[in-house]
């Protein structure tokens, strides 16, 4: 899970917010804080997952989408955010595509929490991690960006990892490659949306909710339904998936405005690694060395990715505050030339007035004089 899913979109790492460089240290520091606390529970979200393998993965997808929109409900209710939806009610267009985005992710997260409570939590950390690059190749395929070499050296390096794992296992690495592609389809998607993290993921969960609940309605009417045969303790961990859901969301929000982008950007990789780790140490997954190969390999791809990004970042900025510095110097030259043309005229205005004023102050044409702080009669 991460904030992609969540409805929060990720933008350019090599970007900074407004006023990100000019946030205080104890803000950056309170934003590493809910930056850590939003990617530390999205990436510990298999240990939640395990814990509610008595139900099925749908049932629990499903619970998940309905004990969302409350709170989602409650967190638009403290923030006053509501102006957003009658407008977007009046645009069938943009509705469609909150529809797919809706879809994509309910796919996104039946395969994610499956794979958890199936075995497969290495590989389903493995399609966090290539997630970017699929979007990199989404950028190039759908909306026809340029990539920098680099960027197209980190593709081809991921792509051999797929290959790598490929030829090893016998089989395509297929959940990894379909968190990834759903992830990537769902970002692009997106794009054409334009709602923030908390509105997008409210509009997403009203649209799965009630499909969702009539799921759950038909598992309890067949007897199925884990959370009215499971205990109590089964019914209070399906019903706290909101929560599990929204409050990762809210942390991440309360990072994005702290952190610059590029930092945001470098933490993405918390989740899949922590992910990882839980696999190897938790649920004792098989690791033979074909498999560190190919994580190997998309670890590289992403650390060349990473070093793409944060040296265009810092080219950008440098370019920004040279042409700050150029337009600044333009600016007191500017102000320099003009300077003197202004006390020229000031100047040539003043000995206007005073020829103007000299026949009035000639001889024989002078007042009585008057002596300084007396006023005249």
């Amino acid at each position: 899970m991460t904030p992609e899913a969540c409805g929060v979109t990720f933008h350019r790492v090599d970007a900074e917010p407004p006023g990100g460089p000019l946030q205080s240290g104890s803000e950056q520091r309170t934003g590493l804080a809910f930056g850590f606390a939003a990617y530390g529970m999205w990436g510990l979200l298999p240990l939640y997952w395990h814990l509610l393998g008595a139900a099925s993965a749908s049932e629990i997808m499903a619970h998940r989408m309905v004990w969302s929109l409350p709170v989602a409900v409650v967190v638009l209710a403290v923030m006053r955010r509501w102006a957003w939806i009658r407008p977007l009610l009046r645009q069938p267009k943009r509705l469609g595509l909150i529809l797919v985005c809706a879809t994509v992710i309910s796919v996104n997260w039946f395969l994610y929490i499956w794979a958890v409570n199936a075995g497969h939590v290495l590989e389903a950390s493995l399609g966090y991690f290539i997630n970017p690059l699929v979007s990199i190749a989404f950028g190039v395929l759908v909306l026809r960006e340029r990539l920098r070499p680099l960027q197209w050296t980190a593709v081809g390096v991921g792509a051999l990892a797929v290959v790598v794992m490929t030829v090893a296992y016998g089989k395509v690495p297929w959940i990894a490659l379909a968190l990834a592609f759903t992830f990537a389809t769902y970002g692009l998607v997106k794009k054409g949306i334009k709602l923030d993290g908390i509105e997008g993921f409210s509009a997403e969960t009203a649209m799965q909710t009630l499909p969702a609940l009539g799921f759950l309605v038909f598992l309890g009417m067949r007897g199925d339904s884990g959370f009215t045969t499971g205990g109590v303790g089964l019914a209070l961990l399906l019903a706290g998936c909101g929560i599990a859901t929204a409050v990762p969301l809210i942390c991440f929000g309360a990072a994005a405005v702290r952190l610059p982008l590029s930092t945001i950007g470098m933490m993405q990789y918390l989740a899949p690694t922590f992910q990882f780790v839980l696999g190897l140490t938790v649920f004792h997954e098989e690791m033979p060395p074909e498999r560190w190969a190919g994580f190997a390999l998309v670890w590289l791809a992403l650390a060349v990715l990473t070093w793409d990004a944060l040296r265009t970042g810092r080219r950008g900025r440098a370019a920004l505050a040279d042409a700050g510095a150029r337009a600044s110097e333009a600016a007191v030259a500017e102000t320099a030339a003009v300077e003197p043309v202004v006390a020229e005229a000031a100047v040539a205005e003043a000995a206007q007035g005073a020829r103007a004023a000299a026949p009035l102050e000639g001889p024989g044409r002078a007042g009585p004089t008057t002596p300084p702080g007396r006023p005249t009669p």
